[in-house]
């Protein structure tokens, strides 16, 4: 009798976990903190504007607008573009080209309070950014699910598209993480001119496996499905990993790339877990990331270092 008592116990305890997995799996893969958006000149962004979006199904975001900005010339030339009341500073030579767009889709756990100051380190040369904080992230309203950031993101790909000095023909993405999977949605299903990833899962049922190997996958309700994805990708694509990730073993990058219909440079950042890729990999990092979206943007003369 103990022993039937202990089987019964053991299968109403997993019962229960599997329902409360069931229930709370978009708590665990969007736990969607709230910050206020700060405000970019006051901490000292001058390029930066506050921005509010609605997506399709009505939620009000909030974000960052960051005008391009291309330092260079032997006169330390400046260009401010992709805002209707921008100021121009240019060589009467070289007229102002429209310029090339980011969108920026960060990591489950983040938000643009955390995180602007890497957005703004890492702001190609020449190129506008557009970053927004998820549904339920930050100061956007709504609730976070994989459709309502979808959603998201499909207003940010047409906001940054139809923005004055923006060049829609040369819209680039990048997302870390829990971004990535936005990112390639983006980028198979509009047209972008290349696509950045960072620490790339294969898809949701994948990680669930790998961080929950004693629940069914069946009970899985997210898809996040980075693989299906990019096989439907041409442009080039870019794909950095730290070389001792836990979170997302390097192996799903591998995965990633190895799935992607275009050309895709794989770049590892040695001695890097998953949350420290940008402190590791540092200025190397964003070099090749600007030297990426240059090889387009015109700016493919700048110094790059792999990291």
């Amino acid at each position: 009798m103990l022993a039937l008592r202990i089987i019964v116990g053991l299968g109403l305890a997993y019962t229960l976990l599997m329902l409360l997995a069931w229930l709370f799996q978009d708590r665990l893969a969007f736990p969607a903190p709230r910050a206020s958006l700060p405000d970019p000149k006051r901490v000292g962004v001058e390029n930066g504007d506050k921005v509010e979006l609605v997506s399709g199904d009505g939620t009000k975001l909030v974000g960052w607008f960051l005008k391009a900005v291309e330092v260079g010339g032997g006169q330390g030339r400046m260009v401010e573009v992709g805002h209707d009341t921008s100021t121009i500073l240019h060589h009467p030579s070289h007229p102002p080209q429209p310029a090339a767009g980011l969108l920026w889709f960060y990591g489950n756990g983040e938000t643009i309070a955390a995180i602007w100051p890497i957005v703004r380190e890492f702001q190609p040369p020449g190129t506008a950014v557009l970053v927004l904080d998820y549904p339920g992230y930050g100061g956007s309203g709504g609730r976070a699910t994989e459709g309502s950031l979808y959603a998201a993101a499909d207003a940010a790909y047409a906001a940054l598209a139809t923005r004055p000095g923006v060049d829609p023909q040369r819209i680039y993405v990048y997302g870390r993480s829990l971004g990535s999977a936005v990112a390639t949605h983006t980028a198979a299903r509009r047209p972008v001119a290349g696509l950045i990833v960072e620490s790339p899962f294969t898809n949701a049922a994948a990680m669930a496996k790998h961080h929950y190997r004693l629940l069914p996958t069946f009970l899985l309700r997210l898809s996040l499905d980075n693989l299906a994805n990019v096989r439907r990708v041409r442009c080039p694509i870019l794909l950095f990993h730290g070389d001792v990730d836990r979170l997302v073993p390097t192996a799903m990058g591998m995965a990633v790339a190895a799935a992607a219909a275009g050309p895709v440079e794989v770049v590892l950042i040695h001695g890097s877990g998953h949350n420290d890729t940008y402190d590791i990999g540092g200025r190397a990092y964003r070099d090749k990331m600007w030297e990426f979206v240059g090889r387009t943007a015109g700016l493919s003369d700048r110094p790059t270092v792999r990291p």
